[in-house]
């Protein structure tokens, strides 16, 4: 009799010991052969951007916005040059559906201008990334290359861009002068044999100087450069590129004169560009 009470006191032993085991499992613990990463990353998992495709980029900009920006297609006499010229050429991609452009060269009587439009649709391959944040530091990344100055924001700059403060040089970092609108905005302002080197070394008003924009996508900047592509032409180049959701677009006009000693107008191509941004922001919103 007494063995066959300790045999029934083991066996209660060992169904309470696998009756925990068991319990342990369905009470959040967990077993040998679950995979304790597996719920958490799924709830991990980072949404996808707004964009899944591209716009066409040779017809998103519309024809009378390449009048404004090439003046030189009205100037063109035969027809299928004037067509070539409003059909742009695309730029050589290997994946339209996460990058595309178009460019446009116009030469006129007044000047050679260039019209670049890229935009790129970035996809995060880590699925705890989402593609907004992997476009925010894409962007980041192109916003650090463009050196802007260090007072480069629409809304902080406006109170100085009548010019009358002694402070904007100091607004300007040492080494950025040379990507800012260094020479003189208007032909008029400098006349042919000035010799007053306030003329190419002044600074320009803050509101036309590199900086952040405010009212365009989700961040935006623009850049203005002005370079000499020889002794005596001036190029000026404006960048103007903003990120909306996972995208990021990218516009580069540029401007040679044909004249000696002309210097392109930094406000207009800057408002040609900008209005050129806006419209294809609003294309992507629709």
């Amino acid at each position: 009799m007494q063995r066959k009470a300790y045999v029934s006191g083991v066996a209660a032993l060992l169904a309470a010991l696998l009756a925990g085991c068991t319990g342990s499992s369905g009470d959040g613990g967990t077993t040998d052969d679950s995979n304790p990463g597996d719920a958490g990353t799924a709830s991990a998992a980072a949404q996808p951007g707004k964009y899944r495709v591209l716009p066409e980029p040779c017809g998103a900009v519309s024809q009378g916005t390449l009048d404004s920006l090439l003046p030189g297609i009205k100037q063109l006499t035969d027809d299928e040059q004037r067509e070539n010229a409003y059909a742009g050429e695309a730029t050589p991609t290997y994946d339209t559906d996460r990058k595309v452009g178009c460019r446009w060269k116009v030469e006129s009587t007044d000047a050679t201008d260039h019209l670049l439009v890229d935009l790129e649709r970035v996809v995060s391959y880590d699925t705890s990334v989402s593609d907004d944040t992997q476009a925010q530091q894409l962007f980041a990344t192109k916003e650090d290359a463009a050196d802007l100055p260090a007072v480069a924001s629409t809304s902080a700059t406006s109170d100085v861009a009548t010019g009358e403060s002694g402070d904007t040089s100091t607004a300007t970092p040492t080494g950025a002068a040379s990507k800012s609108p260094s020479a003189p905005s208007s032909p008029s302002a400098s006349p042919s044999g000035s010799s007053s080197p306030s003329s190419t070394t002044s600074v320009p008003p803050a509101d036309l100087q590199p900086r952040l924009l405010d009212d365009l996508g989700d961040e935006a900047f623009l850049d203005d450069a002005l370079s000499s592509s020889g002794s005596t032409a001036q190029q000026r180049t404006v960048t103007v590129a903003f990120r909306t959701s996972n995208v990021i677009v990218t516009i580069e006009y540029e401007e040679q004169p044909a004249t000696i000693g002309v210097t392109p107008d930094s406000k207009e191509m800057q408002d040609k560009a900008r209005k050129l941004a806006a419209q294809l922001a609003e294309t992507l919103a629709g």
